[in-house]
């Protein structure tokens, strides 16, 4: 069964949210990270992406901290973050995932990682000691954490704001131990598996520097903040799977129909006109070539389930 703890999270003053908050560390180049950034030095772009200065982001959020920006609770609390897109809400529930978890598979995922990658997020989290984004992670659904959160999200939130892409987002407090403690329980007796929707590199890299912390203490008890990491929770059914797309430059010096040819040796091709096509199911792809869209079905012996 899952553990998801509760944990004294450190929040930004309302007023000033709209300046702190940023795009994941990612989805952005240097440049373009430095380019958003600008000279504003509130931007979690200064925390989340330093570059190759990992000490450079644990000092901008130390500052932060000592202004009095950024506030930790007063105690361990769960927290709902609700994120609406194209006119569709969905209402995570915010709590430290279990680096156990990870390594006996109750945490289980979907990619394999990138060393390199991986790498630079453990980097960040060794010499900055925080968790600065959180997992994205879902589990199957709970009527009586429903409950819980539906509670929760009926009073005004804590933050509300819309950032520069269109995307609203809230955050409430989960403040009642009651509830508290509910939460705990039922994601410890009802919820045999979450699942990394995503963040395999975030996930990967703070469960092996915890193992390390691990193997490096003596008196490890298994209670140290380094058994645990940042993730938002959200139920399996709110979740929205969007188009995976690649554009390959080029046919390797190939035809159009010489392409389509080697293709055919590991796919059904099907003609579907002008008009976008979407798969219908599991082993199809789509494909847009010289202004025609094909249903690629991938032929029974080229995968194994």
């Amino acid at each position: 069964m899952a553990v998801v703890k509760p944990f004294r999270g450190y929040r930004p003053l309302k007023d000033l949210v709209h300046r702190i908050a940023s795009r994941p560390y990612d989805v952005l180049s240097s440049e373009e990270a430095k380019a958003e950034a600008g000279d504003d030095q509130l931007s979690f772009l200064h925390i989340i992406k330093p570059e190759i200065v990992y000490l450079t982001g644990r000092n901008n959020l130390e500052k932060l901290i000592d202004q009095k920006i950024f506030v930790q609770d007063s105690k361990p609390l769960y927290y709902v973050y609700a994120q609406t897109m194209w006119n569709k809400t969905q209402y995570g529930l915010v709590g430290c995932a279990s680096v156990d978890d990870y390594l006996k598979g109750v945490i289980r995922k979907h990619e394999l990682t990138r060393p390199d990658k991986e790498e630079d997020r453990k980097n960040h989290i060794r010499i900055t000691n925080f968790n600065a984004e959180p997992v994205f992670f879902a589990y199957p659904d709970n009527k009586k954490i429903d409950a819980i959160v539906n509670r929760v999200v009926s009073v005004d939130p804590e933050f509300d704001f819309t950032a520069d892409d269109g995307v609203n987002h809230k955050l409430w407090c989960v403040s009642d131990d009651v509830d508290i403690r509910s939460i705990q329980r039922v994601f410890s007796e009802e919820v045999p598996n979450t699942y990394v929707a995503d963040g395999h590199h975030r996930t990967a890299a703070a469960a092996h520097v915890g193992e390390e912390r691990k193997q490096t203490n003596p008196s490890h008890t298994g209670d140290e903040e380094y058994n645990f990491f940042l993730a938002v929770h959200f139920p399996a059914s709110q979740l929205r799977i969007i188009d995976y797309n690649r554009l390959v430059k080029d046919l390797n010096g190939l035809t159009s129909e010489e392409f389509k040819v080697h293709l055919a040796k590991n796919f059904r091709l099907t003609e579907k006109g002008d008009k976008p096509y979407k798969p219908s199911g599991i082993h199809e792809f789509s494909m847009y070539l010289n202004g025609k869209w094909y249903a690629m079905k991938a032929h029974p012996n080229t995968y194994n389930d």
